[in-house]
């Protein structure tokens, strides 16, 4: 039977790359995508078609013949379905974020790259961990019930600029940038843990037992109890989600979201703060992987060395970018964030003990 997968971003991308290397006698046509604004007209190699188009080129029994793998977030894969009943497909099925984890694990202990999580023995000391859940007042409900493990807390993002309240906690208390979340995301929460928690005074030998994190509403790792006991005993530095590709490279996919000005701001940014860092910054650019969603799990010192080099360089793009931070509010810092986790994470990948989980989608 013939094999097409619906969508065409890393998500997608990222399942054919595995298809590929871990079945390489299965045959996939093309990507099916609704419309083909902004996607690219061929990826992996093979093309990328409208639903409308390729249903257009098929008989019905031909469409008989035919599976589609909907590897798209979980959120939209019901209404996913519904359409390619429409086009008379019969034969399909939703990649969820389980199977996409699973499929990513083995992909990457194939390649013996981006090393899982689950692949460490499992230790017998139970760390402490606490994960900030960034939520926002403009966060549509959920549909599924899904209860929170006891070690995540949400946190209100952008709360200084809302009076509704959704989390106890909030990102406007003590040290903070909460007036900024238009432009940082999720990353006003991170600013908060860095300076209210990852800051407070301990021991070193008392931080290595202790991890902290930060997840978003709908995305978040999905960590069982062995996977929390493999972190201290394999003296584990950091979580982080598969990383998804992008064609031709991260760089390419940032530029439907970041003006060139502002790229231009934030090397600068690392040239004058981080030079060496500036120096693999071209690097890590053209190369396909890229760590989404600004999800993290570390080690309390990790983190926080993260956050002593991250905010400053992000302030400084701030200061450098036409027009200012501060004059506008357009989601620029929080993509640049995740490449500069991308950056800082993978030019540190000999120093530090990096691990990889599957990223849960909520809906």
């Amino acid at each position: 039977m013939n094999l097409a997968i619906y969508g065409a971003q890393g998500y997608a991308l990222g399942t054919y790359k595995a298809i590929k290397t871990l079945y390489p006698k299965r045959e996939i046509s093309c990507f099916i995508v609704t419309r083909m604004d902004g996607n690219a007209s061929v990826l992996g190699g093979i093309p990328v078609k409208t639903l409308a188009d390729y249903a257009g080129e098929l008989s019905g029994e031909e469409k008989r013949q035919v599976e589609v793998l909907i590897a798209t977030p979980d959120q939209v894969q019901s209404d996913i379905e519904e359409i390619l009943e429409n086009f008379g497909f019969r034969h399909h099925r939703r990649l969820t974020f389980a199977r996409h984890a699973e499929l990513m694990k083995l992909f990457h202990a194939r390649l013996g790259r981006f090393l899982p999580l689950s692949a460490l023995p499992v230790g017998c000391h139970m760390p402490f961990i606490r994960i900030y859940m960034a939520k926002s007042h403009v966060d549509k409900p959920l549909r599924s019930n899904v209860p929170l493990p006891e070690y995540v807390f949400p946190i209100q993002v952008g709360a200084d600029r809302c009076d509704v309240r959704v989390a106890d906690l909030s990102d406007n208390t003590g040290g903070h940038i909460s007036g900024k979340n238009g432009n940082y995301c999720e990353l006003t929460a991170l600013y908060w843990m860095w300076k209210n928690k990852l800051m407070m005074a301990g021991s070193d030998d008392g931080e290595e037992g202790q991890y902290f994190g930060l997840c978003q509403y709908r995305r978040g790792f999905d960590l069982t109890e062995d996977d929390l006991l493999r972190l201290a005993d394999n003296d584990v530095d950091a979580v982080l989600p598969y990383p998804m590709p992008y064609e031709p490279d991260i760089h390419a996919h940032h530029e439907r979201y970041i003006k060139d000005a502002d790229w231009n701001a934030v090397r600068q940014a690392i040239e004058e703060l981080q030079p060496e860092y500036a120096e693999a910054f071209p690097q890590i650019l053209g190369q396909q992987y890229l760590y989404n969603y600004n999800v993290i799990l570390a080690k309390k010192k990790v983190l926080r060395e993260y956050c002593d080099w991250l905010f400053p360089i992000l302030s400084r793009t701030e200061e450098l970018s036409e027009p200012k931070g501060w004059e506008r509010s357009d989601r620029y810092i929080g993509y640049m964030g995740e490449t500069l986790e991308t950056l800082y994470f993978m030019k540190n990948a000999d120093r530090l003990n990096v691990v990889h989980s599957g990223c849960r989608m909520l809906v």
